[in-house]
């Protein structure tokens, strides 16, 4: 089975102070224990960068993003036009919601991929039909 990883999930992961950290600790522990394959985009790569670079320093930003990029079980999908056209689309059609762009990139890959499941705070994967 494969999970997509949000922005909202690695950042509680990392920061300790985060509501969510307890929660991202024991479900990462999990995965170590029976490893899934793990699936993000380069906007999320992009976004959690930025966020831990801006809240926790370069260093963390670094590593973190070394980690991702090393990873043997996480996957970087390069957003590529044709995802950024659907993704334009899904946003332009999801007004009442206020998804991000990046939300719906996150979607069209999921659905692309036949991702259901995500690790997420976020409450617009649920709200747009993931688990």
């Amino acid at each position: 089975m494969s999970f997509f990883i949000d922005t909202s999930f690695l950042y509680a992961l990392e920061d300790a102070s985060d509501l969510h950290h307890e929660e991202a600790w024991e479900a990462w522990q999990k995965l170590l224990k029976n490893p899934q394959s793990l699936i993000l985009t380069s906007y999320i790569f992009d976004e959690i960068v930025t966020l831990l670079q801006s809240k926790l320093g370069h260093a963390k930003a670094s590593e973190v993003g070394n980690r991702l990029f090393h990873s043997s079980f996480v996957e970087m999908v390069q957003v590529t036009p044709e995802i950024f056209e659907k993704a334009w689309v899904y946003f332009s059609k999801h007004k009442d919601k206020g998804y991000s762009f990046t939300d719906c990139v996150s979607f069209t890959v999921m659905e692309e991929l036949k991702i259901k499941n995500a690790l997420t705070f976020d409450r617009h994967f649920s709200q747009a039909g993931f688990k």
